[in-house]
């Protein structure tokens, strides 16, 4: 559909717009607004929503925004805002998508609920359920604040509904599959002390991937036997990387290890410390490595040892499944991971529990007599 874009070519060649911003409560007229002097009509279009949207935006004038036009001038500015900048940049590949600029031309008051529809099916034809659901739950932001700005009525993604979050498995270690990995490993070379220490460290700490490649010597305290979560790990090459503070509050943690993985890590730095300088506990050559150098590793020994092809956050799911076999109760493995809530952990782990509705009928045999106590008389 298309409409016209109230933008005006003057005779100097600059561009010009007037707009209509609703209605002066006290006096009963209307709100004009006109800017011009543009160089461009780009420039003057995009005036002219930012002008739009942070007006009245009651009037049918800003009901004519295109899709494309509100998510370059008015959504991403705002958005930019709203998050950090790990995640934006996250988000933009999302906004950027062909899925979503397929609404561009599209008014942005015209989208209706058998539009998204239409679109939910035909993305869920080109990917896999988790990434369409993204996607989709991005163009729900996207509408919802053209809302909140007044430009359309009523959210067409929340009429439909988001796709279904579909529960992907993750493959995971057994203690035996790792007890397979870790002989497979030889610890007398540099990089076979390198892929030992990791295998084992995430393992049995269950840190994040993040997390674990942000980890600094400085936040390792081999005397107490912790490490101290504190950030995490924005790699984007050997150039350029960041550490920003983890997203949650939950996610700032103190993790306890045990002697072993003590051990282990101040093997590691030994044999680091005569090959190169580095702060970064997980780096070979001075700088930390990617989840790309992390997922070789797991890939590598899954081969070798024959098992199960897991991914690095599947080490981290290893972990779970180990505290839940030794018994350890939700609450302290939420803890641990650095859930923000019990849901979490239990919404991702709780299938790895033992089905114990047998041990919980044993416990309730005999708890009450079943002889029914004489009537007082």
């Amino acid at each position: 559909m298309t409409t016209k874009d109230h933008i005006t070519k003057q005779a100097d060649g600059t561009f010009s717009f007037r707009v209509s911003l609703g209605t002066d409560k006290r006096t009963g007229k209307r709100i004009q607004k006109r800017a011009s002097g543009f160089k461009t009509k780009t420039e003057a279009k995009k005036a002219r929503v930012a002008m739009l949207a942070a007006g009245i935006a009651d009037d049918e004038d800003i009901k004519q925004t295109k899709f494309g036009d509100f998510m370059e001038d008015v959504f991403k500015p705002w958005y930019k805002t709203q998050v950090k900048p790990r995640t934006y940049r996250q988000r933009l590949v999302l906004m950027n998508s062909e899925y979503l600029t397929r609404f561009n031309d599209i008014i942005i008051d015209q989208i209706r609920p058998i539009d998204v529809q239409h679109w939910q099916v035909s993305v869920l034809k080109d990917c896999k359920q988790s990434y369409a659901r993204t996607i989709n739950i991005m163009l729900g932001q996207v509408l919802e604040r053209a809302k909140a700005l007044g430009i359309i009525n009523e959210n067409p993604v929340r009429v439909v509904g988001l796709i279904k979050k579909k529960k992907a498995k993750i493959n995971f270690w057994t203690q035996a599959d790792f007890q397979k990995v870790l002989a497979k490993t030889n610890t007398n070379t540099y990089t076979g002390r390198f892929d030992y220490t990791m295998l084992w460290f995430m393992f049995m700490s269950g840190l994040r991937s993040g997390e674990a490649r942000a980890l600094k010597w400085t936040d390792v305290d081999l005397e107490a036997k912790t490490v101290n979560i504190n950030k995490t790990m924005d790699y984007h090459n050997r150039n350029w990387f960041e550490t920003p503070a983890p997203k949650t509050a939950a996610s700032r943690r103190t993790v306890a290890l045990d002697d072993d993985t003590i051990a282990c890590l101040d093997a590691w730095q030994v044999a680091q410390a005569a090959m190169v300088t580095s702060e970064w506990v997980f780096s070979r050559d001075g700088i930390p490595c990617s989840d790309g150098q992390f997922l070789d590793i797991v890939d590598a020994y899954s081969t070798l040892a024959k098992v199960q092809r897991i991914t690095v956050h599947g080490l981290r799911h290893s972990h779970v499944s180990l505290l839940i076999s030794l018994g350890e109760n939700p609450l302290q493995i939420k803890e641990r991971l650095g859930h923000e809530d019990i849901e979490t952990t239990l919404g991702t782990y709780g299938h790895l529990y033992p089905n114990s509705n047998f041990e919980v009928a044993k416990k309730l045999n005999g708890i009450f007599s079943k002889e029914v106590p004489d009537e007082p008389k």
